[in-house]
């Protein structure tokens, strides 16, 4: 009998067309596990676990894009004759930050010094041949969709929202317990907020989160491009804060140089 999330979705997932696979609506119908007023949320293959992870970099929830590619890989996974727990660290890999975000991401980790706290060359090499160190998560685990397609992007308020609360509390805090040797690392201000209210609740060690990370996001280009030092701050428009900017990037560098074990 099934005994994970993934197993039960194994059936659905096999029996998935190309038209669903390239995307179409069809695709999140059949992927659907739950419905508000404003939202949808939809299975991906993303609960796989790290418990060895040194970082855990938590996104708000994976967008279509992640969704997508992390679906086509377990599909492709399966097609092949893989296990479940190696098509779902198969997808997990393959569409965790995917997509545009994952070099800006990157590119942020490197700044603040990262890698060479982990002893790597990069933080590219989280998404390779140090894997093992990473743990790619979202405080909405499962997509979280607005009702006409479009990806979630904080609002409505997670939580304050009853139906993501939930998942929140269900999913990514019962995660972050088996997760007790690493740092995290929210993205964005959305997310960090999500994580103050888990520490409120007792779900995490608020010393271990590492507050301050802009969204890496396309669409947050201009934060990005300041806080890697490549816009100068008398280009910026006024929709952007280098101040905030400033502080958050010297209280990130500070904190990682100051991690006594990593």
């Amino acid at each position: 009998m099934p005994t994970t999330q993934f197993e039960l979705q194994i059936p659905t997932i096999r029996a998935l067309s190309i038209v669903d696979l390239s995307g179409a609506r069809s695709l999140f119908e059949k992927m659907r596990i739950a419905k508000g007023d404003k939202i949808e949320v939809c299975y991906a293959p993303f609960e796989h676990l790290n418990p060895e992870a040194r970082l855990v970099i938590v996104g708000i929830t994976p967008g279509r894009t992640q969704m997508l590619n992390a679906i086509r890989e377990a599909r492709r996974q399966l097609d092949g004759g893989s296990s479940p727990i190696q098509a779902l660290i198969a997808a997990k890999r393959t569409g965790a930050f995917s997509g545009a975000m994952r070099p800006n991401l990157v590119a942020m980790l490197d700044r603040i010094g990262v890698p060479q706290r982990l002893g790597l060359r990069s933080a590219a090499e989280l998404f390779g041949p140090a894997s093992d160190l990473l743990q790619s998560a979202s405080a909405l685990q499962n997509p979280v969709f607005l009702t006409d397609g479009s990806n979630y992007n904080g609002t409505p308020n997670m939580t304050r929202t009853d139906i993501l609360k939930d998942q929140l509390l269900s999913g990514f805090a019962t995660s972050a317990r088996s997760l007790n040797r690493a740092y995290f690392l929210p993205l964005g201000p959305k997310v960090s907020e999500a994580m103050m209210l888990l520490t409120a609740e007792g779900h995490l060690d608020g010393a271990r989160v590492l507050h301050g990370m802009p969204h890496p996001s396309s669409a947050n280009m201009e934060r990005i491009n300041y806080f890697l030092d490549k816009k100068p701050r008398d280009q910026l428009s006024k929709k952007t804060n280098p101040d905030s900017l400033d502080a958050a990037r010297q209280s990130l560098i500070q904190k990682i140089e100051e991690i006594s074990e990593w």
